[in-house]
């Protein structure tokens, strides 16, 4: 009885601050997001149209029906994104408070009465300013990022070019499995929703009396159990999520009519869609495998496992003959522990901090320079030393410790291992951790010596074209053309890993961050004043380029006696 009431009254907490906090934070997220939609709405239209024609990348029908695409985008962008900020500011303010108020009442916190009346009201203020940066990075920093590579990019071969004659095909295919896939995952996902609300309740009813899953926390407790009072939302949820993913799927014929030229092969797959999506649909809550509806082929290719007729193998987790003789599943896992598990958040966090670090040492070493801090500063997102240098000179140096170690993962500084078993189990992490392991292989196959190590961390880290880096670059005389060649190719791909992080609203923020602490840094080393113009920096980049190619022949000459520029250089170190 006391638990409950204990749970009652914490709700009633609950409830009572996100209804103070919900109309400051809906105000600030639905003002801050509008103006943005608003004021740069018109920079968008004529900025997109501008770079689709400019584009090399497509043919002429190519561009015009992305024109097309385009304009109803921004459109329904116009429409959708200012409703949507009023909407998405009432769930951030309402949901805010609740989340700070769990961890107040989590294990090993002092005062925690205080806290419960603390902890979610002014981060919640201060949240919603910050998604509205974050959207403000986006919006203008990273989409004209995107833009620029559309304008920019040159084909391989010959731009690419759609077959109108495939084209109505398709279009037929794509009305047909639009009509199909809505009216029968519709009725599906309402013919199930009685399955999952009941099942669902049961599991959790379950776990409440037995202190499991996500009841065995204390902090998870009243959110555990308000999520039984709100599993009928869930499961609603689920169904108009189950009606609206029709869409995408149903719209994907047309573009299997178009890969095959086969209008047959489109509307194949409009109905073996709905036998994925019923199978699926009985695996996830554990009914018998299988579907009624029928898989027809719809791929030409004979070797395409998912192409053809039959069924999906079952997952072990639900498939109950395969788990006889096996030990049974432990429900009863810490919540704590599971969140202290790798995510792409702390990987991150990590990655700002590693950059922070080293931004440090380079620039008492004077490698980064204020022309560098002030080119990051102007905006230039996705050019700079700092927001796209510096992140993949830090990655680099965690493949070559990784290739050294012969780890099967990636070794980060603090010497924890992430490999494919402790890794975030996150799409867009596999983005970036899969080519991050070819190029770690690729790197241990090259067996590069010390001295080009080095001037593969120096290619990696100045970013610019090819003869603005001869002056900076070391010049290694053991460098054939192919190791050249090889070298360019590794330090493009890794500053186009990192030029895709830097394109997340969240890495802005971050960069903006980490430019402070090497600008403060720089000012301290520099003694308060810092390079007075391009021509000093210059000249003391290439001085201590000048230092690591002597020392990669071997020459014990006194450089302070011979080299102008490096004696600026050691100046500066000392």
């Amino acid at each position: 009885m006391k638990f409950v009431r204990y749970i009652c009254d914490l709700v009633d907490l609950l409830c009572r601050l996100s209804i103070l906090l919900c109309p400051w934070a809906c105000l600030i997220m639905a003002i801050g997001i509008s103006a943005l939609i608003l004021g740069l709405w018109p920079m968008h239209l004529i900025w997109t149209y501008y770079c689709i024609i400019r584009t090399r990348m497509v043919g002429p029908v190519v561009k015009l029906l992305l024109l097309v695409a385009a304009t109803v985008i921004l459109i329904l962008w116009l429409i959708v994104g200012i409703p949507g900020s009023v909407l998405a500011g009432l769930l951030y303010g309402f949901l805010a408070p609740i989340m700070a108020t769990f961890d107040a009442v989590g294990e090993g916190k002092e005062n925690t009465f205080v806290h419960c009346f603390v902890d979610g009201t002014w981060s919640t203020i201060t949240g919603s300013c910050t998604v509205v940066r974050d959207l403000k990075d986006m919006l203008f920093h990273s989409y004209f990022s995107i833009m620029d590579d559309l304008r920019l990019q040159t084909p391989c071969g010959k731009p690419y070019e759609i077959r109108l004659l495939d084209i109505p095909g398709a279009l037929l295919s794509a009305a047909c499995g639009l009509i199909l896939d809505v009216i029968m995952f519709t009725l599906i996902a309402i013919y199930k929703c009685p399955v999952m609300l009941f099942k669902g309740w049961k599991r959790l009813i379950q776990d409440l009396i037995g202190r499991e899953g996500p009841f065995l926390e204390t902090a998870c407790v009243p959110f555990a159990g308000l999520a039984i009072l709100l599993w009928p939302f869930a499961v609603l949820g689920a169904v108009l999520a189950s009606i609206l993913s029709s869409i995408p799927l149903g719209l994907f014929g047309a573009v299997v009519a178009y890969q095959e030229s086969s209008v047959v092969m489109g509307l194949s797959y409009a109905v073996s869609s709905v036998s994925i999506f019923d199978e699926y649909t009985n695996d996830v809550l554990d009914m018998a495998p299988g579907s009624c509806f029928p898989r027809l082929k719809y791929r030409k290719q004979k070797n395409e496992d998912s192409s053809h007729g039959g069924q999906l193998s079952k997952p072990g987790s639900f498939d109950k003959e395969n788990q006889e003789g096996k030990k049974p599943l432990n429900r009863v896992t810490s919540f704590k522990n599971s969140m202290d598990e790798f995510n792409p958040f702390k990987m991150l966090d990590h990655l700002f901090a590693e950059c922070k670090r080293q931004g440090e040492v380079l620039v008492n070493e004077g490698v980064i320079t204020m022309k560098d801090i002030q080119e990051t500063k102007s905006g230039k997102v996705g050019s700079g030393v700092l927001n796209v240098g510096l992140p993949a000179y830090v990655i680099l140096n965690a493949l070559l410790r990784s290739a050294k170690s012969n780890s099967n993962g990636l070794i980060l500084s603090d010497g924890t291992e992430i490999t494919s078993d402790n890794r975030p189990k996150s799409t867009l992490f596999d983005w970036f951790f899969d080519p991050l392991m070819i190029i770690k292989e690729q790197i241990k196959a090259e067996n590069f010596t010390e001295e080009e190590e080095e001037c593969l961390k120096m290619r990696v880290l100045m970013v610019g074209e090819p003869s603005n880096l001869k002056v900076t670059l070391p010049h290694v005389p053991s460098l054939n053309e192919r190791k050249k060649a090889e070298i360019d190719a590794f330090a493009r791909r890794l500053q186009g890993i990192t030029k895709s992080i830097s394109r997340y609203p969240t890495s802005k923020r971050r960069f903006d961050v980490l430019v402070k602490s090497l600008l403060s840094e720089l000012e301290r080393t520099m003694g308060g004043s810092a390079p007075a113009n391009g021509s000093q920096a210059l000249r003391l980049r290439g001085g201590i380029a000048r230092m690591l190619s002597q020392k990669s022949v071997g020459k014990t000459a006194n450089i302070m006696d011979e080299d102008p520029e490096a004696q600026v250089a050691r100046k500066a170190l000392t």
